[in-house]
């Protein structure tokens, strides 16, 4: 067996299909520059024919737009109004809208096989099951143009245009829209030399919908032994007949909408000469646009072959950044080897990343339960050591004694909540403050004040996240103010209750502000020099923070603000 440049994988490589395409893009292009020399030396007449039906299918541009704009807009349509088949109101409200956004309809309706219509953009209900020959049309359903000179909804002289479609369960009925007769005529294009100056436009039943000129005219000027029904079905066509008066004309038929309209365009036998000139000067521009049809076509050829096989890679591609979600499917058939290629390297990256990222979540979920585990017995060890300060509390023979082992009790149980907090959230990197200070200040407010002590405490704790790291001087430095404040709780002089306000909460962007403040019974200074007022100092700068101090109206209060301190978080898909 041989191997060469004719294995099967080299016509499977882009850049032999792009080849390909591009020469058969260019053949055209130099069989018809032959194809035009021969012609215009030996066929002058055929020339002449291909010239007038390239100039009644210019002339009939505007209408084949129209045309086919509505029976586009109509298979939309049909789609559309399913799904308000069992709401006729909103139905026919939803197709005025949309006769009134696009302003070229004077009539759009839905007509079920029965005949009445309910859904219409003109609203309420209109019978057509007598209509002539409506029962004929349902059992053969097709598209069709009519001309409807009155026009009775619309209120003009209007062509209707019926597209029929069809359900799984057969067929559903017609999306009529009905076209004003002036739209045509103001989309008609700027008349050109060489233009047919007599246009008739016909349905597949033979009957004449629109014309340029009077009905009587018209009559008179089409040909006298060929119908126009005999016209229907046949591709564009040029014949030489007599009018119904016995004049020469030359009549050109081109499709405006196969098997649905034609064209036909009337000419004199003296105005042959001016076509005759037109098609010599089609014949010379038609080497230009067959260059840039060959450059079309190249380029659909690349976008066929390589640029929509890479945009699907590329989405792919997307999908597995977002959501770590591996391809299943191939890009399709017909892919060129190198896309394949790419493809499966990618799939196979993929796999790789989506395993080793699962590996290292293991870990990284093993290492948090290590954690917690260990702030779990931190704070039992702490707890442990709170209980035998308790007992040593008990033992002590003096107050100072039994005050200091309480203060310093007091700050472990903070240090053991902080720990609680810690491992029973999922998130080790950040606690919730507030969460946290309620939970200390609860279980100091319990040791410290009884249920008779006749003190009113106000609380309000905002949820903040903050740094499992300034946590623990956080706790110590509240639990410091809280022990200070009770200290010097009083009745104020002028009468009522004592009063306690602890308040937790943002007071700018990123910055937190912790304030307490107590009723005193007499004036207090604004700054203390025992080893509380240290602590806090300490432990507030250990939060990069400032403490503020002070009493006026019977009531000291400390104050400390310390901002955020923000971490950039890995991302974990778990």
């Amino acid at each position: 067996m041989t191997g060469g440049f004719l294995d099967g994988d080299v016509f499977r490589g882009l850049a032999f299909r792009i080849l390909l395409f591009l020469t058969l893009a260019l053949l055209p292009f130099g069989l018809i520059a032959v194809f035009q020399t021969r012609e215009i030396a030996r066929q002058a007449n055929s020339n002449s024919e291909l010239s007038l039906l390239a100039l009644t299918d210019q002339a009939a541009s505007a209408e084949r737009s129209i045309f086919q704009e509505a029976f586009g807009a109509a298979e939309a349509l049909s789609a559309l109004t399913q799904l308000y088949a069992s709401d006729a109101r909103a139905c026919s409200s939803f197709l005025s809208a949309y006769r009134r956004a696009v302003g070229l309809y004077s009539f759009i309706s839905y007509l079920p096989p029965d005949g009445i219509v309910r859904c219409s953009s003109a609203g309420g209900s209109y019978d057509f099951s007598d209509a002539p020959g409506f029962a004929k049309e349902l059992e053969n359903p097709r598209r069709q143009i009519t001309a409807n000179p009155s026009g009775e909804i619309s209120a003009e002289p209007v062509l209707v245009l019926s597209q029929p479609f069809f359900t799984r369960a057969g067929f559903a009925g017609f999306i009529t829209m009905s076209v004003p007769l002036s739209v045509f005529s103001a989309g008609m294009a700027t008349p050109l030399d060489g233009m047919p100056a007599h246009l008739v436009t016909f349905n597949a039943d033979g009957k004449i919908v629109r014309s340029d000129r009077t009905d009587d005219v018209t009559k008179v000027d089409l040909p006298a032994d060929k119908s126009l029904q005999a016209l229907v079905g046949q591709e564009s066509v040029v014949f030489q007949s007599t009018n119904t008066i016995g004049e020469a004309r030359i009549y050109a038929v081109v499709p405006v909408v196969p098997d649905v309209a034609y064209a036909m365009s009337i000419w004199r036998p003296d105005e042959m000469e001016e076509s005759l000139q037109q098609s010599i000067g089609l014949s010379l521009a038609l080497p230009v646009i067959m260059w840039l049809a060959s450059l079309v076509v190249a380029f659909w050829s690349l976008n066929r072959l390589a640029v929509r096989h890479i945009k699907k890679l590329g989405r792919q591609m997307r999908h597995f950044a977002f959501n770590r979600r591996v391809p299943r499917t191939t890009l399709g058939q017909g892919v060129p080897r190198e896309l394949a290629e790419i493809q499966n390297s990618f799939v196979r990256m993929a796999d790789s990343i989506v395993r080793d990222e699962a590996a290292l979540e293991d870990t990284l979920r093993d290492k948090n339960i290590l954690l917690k585990e260990v702030h779990h017995r931190v704070k039992n060890n702490l707890q442990l050591i709170s209980s035998i300060m308790n007992m040593q509390i008990r033992r002590a023979e003096s107050d100072d004694a039994r005050q200091v082992l309480k203060r310093l009790q007091e700050r472990i149980l903070s240090l053991a909540t902080v720990h609680k907090n810690l491992y029973q959230t999922e998130n080790l990197d950040r606690v919730d403050a507030g969460k946290l200070l309620e939970e200390i200040i609860g279980e100091l407010l319990a040791m410290g004040l009884s249920a008779s002590a006749g003190v009113r405490v106000t609380q309000h704790y905002a949820s903040i996240q903050m740094d499992a790291d300034d946590a623990a001087p956080l706790t110590l430095m509240v639990s410091e103010a809280l022990t200070n404040a009770l200290k010097y709780l009083g009745e104020p002089e002028s009468g009522g209750l004592a009063r306690l306000d602890i308040t937790f909460e943002m007071s700018a962007e990123n910055t937190a502000c912790f304030r307490i403040a107590n009723s005193t019974a007499g004036a207090q200074g604004s700054a203390g020099t025992g080893l509380g007022t240290q602590l806090i100092s300490a432990f507030t700068r250990q939060l990069n923070g400032t403490v503020e101090v002070g009493y006026q109206q019977q009531e000291h209060w400390l104050e400390v603000r310390f901002p955020l301190r923000e971490r950039v978080k890995g991302t974990y898909d778990f």
